[in-house]
């Protein structure tokens, strides 16, 4: 996987995507029998000159906390066109997600298998920044249905907090 395929949160930086991998199975290691939400949710802001989008993977233990990292994508021009704009962000999480389809989601899975009886759980979503409210709303056939071919469950708003808050906070 290319270098410029890097992660960081608020205690790191420059983690790589098996870095992230690792981090999110040491989680899960510390509560086994928990319920767990992998998502994976891009949102972006036009500035003068360029487009800043930000891609967020969020691992929530039900209750109990969540760990969490982002990834910056850059576009050097104002993209002004909503579809485009909605469309890159459905690309960028989706590029995210096929990396953790490509073997890592069954290992985390793997994880928590022995403790299915126990409460274990592990549902994984992609966060999208459209809604039935506003603009998007045109949108939300097309990029729902790129996220469900992959066999991922596509949330949109007021659901799709991945994207529309914590991925958001890191746009401006």
């Amino acid at each position: 996987m290319a270098d410029s395929f890097l992660f960081y949160n608020l205690s790191e930086a420059q983690m790589t995507f098996q870095d992230v991998m690792e981090r999110l199975k040491a989680f899960v290691q510390k509560d086994p029998r928990s319920s767990y939400v992998l998502s994976i949710g891009t949102d972006s802001q036009v500035y003068r000159d360029y487009t800043k989008f930000i891609t967020a993977l969020h691992l929530h233990r039900a209750g109990k906390g969540a760990w969490g990292c982002l990834k910056n994508h850059t576009v050097d021009r104002p993209i002004h066109s909503l579809r485009e704009k909605i469309s890159l962000e459905t690309a960028y999480s989706q590029e995210t997600a096929a990396h953790i389809l490509d073997g890592h989601l069954m290992d985390i899975t793997d994880l928590l298998l022995p403790f299915t009886g126990e409460g274990a759980d592990l549902t994984f979503e992609v966060h999208l920044d459209i809604g039935k409210k506003g603009l998007t709303k045109d949108l939300i056939q097309e990029m729902t249905g790129r996220i469900t071919s992959m066999g991922i469950e596509a949330k949109i708003k007021p659901d799709s907090y991945t994207a529309f808050s914590y991925a958001n906070r890191f746009t401006k």
